[in-house]
């Protein structure tokens, strides 16, 4: 008698779609996966590999407001190519686009070359987020999208829990030069790999039907949870990119601890992602949202105040919390868009934050330069005044979210 597989094909089936990995969404997780690790081996380090370069600390803060700008201006069309031809047409041109721009960073090593290659490397992240939204809306209903997005999150973020380690090794052993072009070319070839594995899954995929061009508007309940994201988003934008400063100058700790922290960070919302999705399956979303904002005024306090290595990694467990209702608030915003124009209302409602940010981290420059702290401070305050907005003015999700406001 022979033995039968060690996982039944029914079963594997029924696990793949009880975590939402089915068809198109399945080649989406691997996406986010290769791009992610390719690009966190060395993303997190520009701020520093800037200042190698001779950037002072304001033109940091550009880049920063740059890559915030980008976030909001490439969301709506985004949105609008997606809505046009489709998600997964949608998501190759946009891997292609960001491969380009990965060669613009290993090939131009100048303080130029990095403005001109996130452009074009923003594209996956910026450009691809309303085709990823509108992907997990056409192919999964109802709880099934706040598992959807959790799944995608988790694998979203298992390179971060590696990549900045890897890279941060990179950069002691073979400096700072030499271990960011590393980098540079590892993200390459792994995009090259995953546009052709992409290319051949979704050929044979469904094609959607083209949609007609068109403004939308956003749906109250979105307005409002708009309103709070930005207060939220300007807690995080103004001490972001300076978070590796910090680590390394100021507390004077090496570039691969601060691997070690991102990967903390990551690690403890990979963590959180999975019960906090089962629990806001069954309790109102608002709660997750409302928690996971908390979360984000507490980071900055927290980073500020530490003094240990031992503390930062506190403060880094504090910011991976910051991810716990995530899932619950996109899930959330794709109840609450119209099937037939998902793509560009989730475009719009990034758009929208995303320019009402856009100047977060030119600012966390400017008052960095009078003092680190003010940094800091300043986002907190902004991130209590979003939590505090969230808790009054969001509905109860006991009113469905995309019912009449």
């Amino acid at each position: 008698m022979t033995s039968g597989p060690a996982v039944p094909p029914g079963r594997a089936t029924a696990l793949r779609r009880s975590l939402g990995l089915e068809g198109g969404v399945a080649a989406l997780a691997a996406g986010l996966f290769v791009f992610g690790f390719g690009q966190e081996l060395w993303f997190r380090y520009v701020p520093e590999y800037l200042r190698f370069l001779g950037a002072a600390p304001f033109l940091i803060g550009v880049f920063g407001t740059l890559k915030d700008l980008l976030d909001a201006a490439y969301a709506y069309p985004g949105g609008a190519i997606t809505d046009r031809i489709g998600t997964r047409a949608a998501l190759l041109l946009f891997g292609v686009v960001t491969l380009a721009g990965f060669l613009v960073f290993a090939l131009w090593r100048s303080i130029a070359g990095v403005f001109a290659g996130i452009v074009l490397v923003m594209a996956w992240p910026s450009l691809g987020l309303p085709a990823t939204f509108a992907m997990i809306g056409e192919e999964l209903r109802g709880a099934k999208r706040i598992v959807g997005f959790t799944v995608q999150a988790v694998v979203k973020r298992i390179p971060i829990v590696i990549a900045p380690v890897v890279g941060g090794v990179l950069i002691g052993r073979l400096g700072m030069l030499r271990g960011m072009r590393a980098g540079f070319f590892a993200s390459i070839a792994l995009a090259a790999v995953m546009i052709l594995g992409l290319a051949a899954v979704f050929r044979n995929g469904r094609t959607a039907p083209a949609v007609p061009p068109g403004a939308v508007r956003l749906p109250p309940v979105l307005r409002r949870l708009v309103a709070a994201d930005v207060l939220v988003r300007l807690c995080e934008g103004l001490p972001d990119v300076f978070l590796v400063v910090w680590v390394i100058e100021v507390r004077g700790f090496s570039a691969a601890r601060f691997g070690v922290l991102v990967s903390i960070l990551t690690a403890t919302s990979i963590v959180s992602y999975v019960p906090a999705a089962a629990l806001a399956e069954r309790a109102e979303k608002k709660r997750f949202i409302v928690l996971t904002y908390a979360f984000f005024t507490l980071f900055p306090v927290a980073v500020f105040a530490a003094r240990t290595f031992a503390a930062l990694a506190a403060a880094f467990a504090i910011g991976g919390l910051r991810e716990i209702g995530e899932p619950a608030r996109k899930a959330f915003i794709v109840d609450s868009s119209p099937a037939h124009a998902r793509g560009r209302t989730v475009g719009k409602y990034y758009t929208i934050r995303g320019f009402s940010v856009a100047g977060a981290a030119a600012i966390g420059g400017l008052l960095w330069t009078i003092a680190p702290r003010w940094t800091f401070l300043a986002a907190a305050g902004l991130g209590a005044a979003g939590t505090v907005g969230a808790a009054v003015f969001l509905p109860r999700s006991g009113k469905r979210p995309d019912s009449p406001a």
